[in-house]
């Protein structure tokens, strides 16, 4: 599969992106998750393609551009499309629609009355699934923050014990990735799953 340049990945987000303000905030998001999963695939006991994670991390929330005011829960189907649009190949699409919280069924969609067409958009791939589990550990908010293991499964334990028990499944895989120097180089708040803030 041929994967657009690392110039090709930061065009598109400056094609897409509405404001200076969203562009630095989703690329550095993006390029923070790209960080933390090329770690994890580092030390992966399975063989992994670190040029499609690389790739794949880059373009995931690409979607948060279009979203205006949408809820939010649509960017990763906005994201598929736009990268779809751009005449990328699915495996990469995917990324962007299979990375919210530790997938979406087709039942959770139904239950939670989400506004996104019915279907599965759960990782399958390990290079889905490294994107979509370094993905928990950085948050967008205002300000943007880093978030450890703890932290996040505290988080996706309001959508069911069903979510917390594939967070585990996830750090089972992957291990847990050592925040510290990222943390020290962005300068970002770090929430601890013991509610301990730095």
């Amino acid at each position: 599969m041929n994967l657009p340049t690392a110039e090709s990945v930061r065009a598109l987000h400056e094609k897409y992106a509405p404001t200076r303000e969203s562009l630095s905030l989703v690329r550095t998001h993006c390029e923070i998750v790209a960080r933390i999963a090329l770690d994890l695939a580092a030390r992966s006991p399975e063989p992994v393609d670190t040029g499609l994670v690389e790739t794949g991390a880059l373009l995931h929330d690409i979607g948060v551009y279009r979203l205006g005011d949408d809820a939010y829960v649509r960017h990763g189907v906005l994201g598929h499309e736009l990268l779809r649009a751009e005449g990328l190949p699915e495996e990469l699409c995917r990324f962007a629609s299979h990375h919210t919280g530790v997938g979406l069924t087709r039942a959770d969609i139904e239950r939670q009355r989400l506004p996104i067409p019915p279907g599965e958009y759960v990782a399958g791939s390990v290079e889905e699934r490294l994107v979509m589990y370094a993905d928990k550990f950085h948050s967008k908010s205002s300000p943007p923050k880093f978030l450890d293991a703890a932290a996040y499964a505290g988080k996706v334990a309001r959508f069911g014990p069903d979510k917390v028990v594939a967070f585990r499944a996830l750090i089972a895989e992957f291990g847990e990735p050592d925040l510290d120097p990222l943390i020290a180089e962005y300068g970002h708040r770090v929430l601890r799953g013991d509610a301990r803030r730095t």
